[in-house]
């Protein structure tokens, strides 16, 4: 006991300064976390703060907490989903529709952009694979039609970034299991906050086209295809993925359906739709299953990784390590939750959505549950609520240079077109409306507490 009083707290917290250093090398963060977890354990052991039987509880915590997670099995189904929508064409004619029926609004392009993006994120929520898409798609056209290139990189990229928080998210599902809140809850909390962003997305657009014309151009040339033409279209391109949005989320909010259960329609949904768009082959279907596999195994291997490292960082005292330094700064509760909020905010400009919800959750859970915010936000639901408006915060990881991923897979396919710096120059207010979001998410606490508390 001795022992762990005099060595414990400084071994726990050293851990989360070594884990911070090596994710700036590069290393695949799985192994970072499982590597530190494993030196420290032999560390404690040697200073006797970790008992070496403790470390026959990992295989259990691993087997028990993630192969076996029945919350869990929703990520690789979701996951499919949004690989097939991707690939079958789905989204290349729900954007050309989008266009067509928007082209005589100020920035009716920009704006069908992020009403792909909202739809699409309802649809897959993989980051990745939205930026992309969105780019190889959307870049040419608003580059053919004289779009300010700073202006189109911040729409592409905070559009694409749409599906971190908009259910079906595959953050959320991990940050259901990690918080212990029923995903579906939290499925629902992120409905308004989601929209909300997407809203703010959309008005922006709209003012700077009337205010920069020039920036965002209007269309000139009418459509020239009859009325026949556009509703054939709107029943093939447009309804069945807002159909499936409708059977994913509605089954999810109306309690017809576990998430679980929801994403494997979602799943059966998209391969429905390639097939009905005669784009499903043996070769796509093999690409698209051989993409989700690689894609659940780096984010099982993190989460086997993180249950590791957070065994031996609370076996060793590190969440009372982290309680006793909160305490000392003696902060009210509202100034508590700034300062979460600011560390995570912080974390984005360095770290991916997953590496800070796998390590930092885990410590702020303990830290949530002693708030007391009155009548604002009910102590029943505080947990839920911080998860949300974390996941907002978490949007601007995406965003925030030096290493927001978002830029990178925009700068990737937009290589000929785009300088880094316009992009940098483009995602600026677009982060400054995330911010706002979660500003508002905030100080209206009922924008994420509503629609769980009517559904359940």
């Amino acid at each position: 006991m001795m022992a762990m009083a005099q060595y414990g707290p400084g071994l726990s917290l050293s851990m989360l300064a070594v884990l911070m250093v090596l994710l700036f090398t590069g290393f695949p963060v799985a192994w970072c976390l499982a590597g530190v977890g494993l030196v420290y354990a032999g560390l404690g052991m040697l200073l006797d703060v970790f008992n070496p039987m403790q470390l026959f509880l990992v295989v259990s915590r691993i087997w028990g907490g993630v192969a076996e997670n029945l919350v869990l099995v929703a990520v690789p189904m979701f996951i499919f989903m949004g690989v097939m929508l991707e690939r079958s064409g789905v989204a290349r004619s729900l954007l050309e529709i989008l266009s067509i029926l928007l082209r005589r609004v100020p920035g009716g392009l920009a704006l069908a952009v992020v009403l792909m993006g909202t739809i699409m994120a309802a649809t897959t929520g993989i980051v990745g694979a939205s930026v992309v898409m969105l780019g190889m798609l959307a870049l040419p056209v608003m580059a053919e039609r004289g779009y300010d290139k700073p202006t189109t990189a911040g729409v592409i990229a905070s559009s694409g970034t749409l599906g971190i928080l908009i259910p079906p998210s595959i953050m959320l599902v991990i940050m259901a299991d990690l918080l212990a809140i029923p995903v579906g809850d939290l499925f629902t909390g992120a409905v308004f906050p989601g929209l909300v962003l997407a809203g703010l997305y959309a008005i922006y657009i709209m003012v700077v086209g009337v205010l920069r014309p020039r920036a965002m151009p209007r269309e000139t040339e009418p459509w020239r295809g009859s009325a026949g033409e556009l509703v054939v279209l709107l029943l093939k391109g447009f309804v069945p993925p807002t159909l499936l949005v409708a059977l994913v989320l509605g089954s999810i909010v109306m309690g017809w359906a576990t998430p679980t259960e929801a994403a494997g329609v979602g799943a059966f949904g998209a391969t429905v739709l390639a097939i009905v768009n005669r784009s499903l082959t043996p070769r796509l279907l093999t690409e698209v299953v051989c993409e989700s596999a690689l894609t659940n195994a780096m984010i099982f291997g993190i989460l086997c990784g993180a249950a590791i490292f957070s065994y031996v960082f609370r076996a060793m005292g590190g969440d009372d390590a982290i309680l006793e330094t909160i305490a000392a700064l003696d902060l009210h509760d509202w100034q508590l939750l700034a300062l979460l909020m600011g560390i995570i905010f912080l974390l984005g400009f360095f770290f991916d959505w997953l590496e800070i919800t796998l390590i930092i959750l885990p410590v702020f859970r303990p830290i949530v549950m002693m708030l007391d915010l009155g009548t604002m936000v009910p102590a029943e639901s505080l947990l839920l609520w911080f998860a949300i408006i974390v996941a907002v915060n978490l949007q601007t990881s995406y965003l925030t240079p030096p290493f927001g991923p978002a830029l990178f897979y925009l700068r990737q396919v937009g290589k000929d077109t785009l300088t880094l710096g316009e992009i940098y120059r483009g995602i600026i207010p677009f982060t400054l409306l995330q911010l706002l979001a979660l500003v508002l998410c905030i100080a209206f606490p009922a924008l994420v507490l509503w629609l769980p508390s009517v559904s359940n």
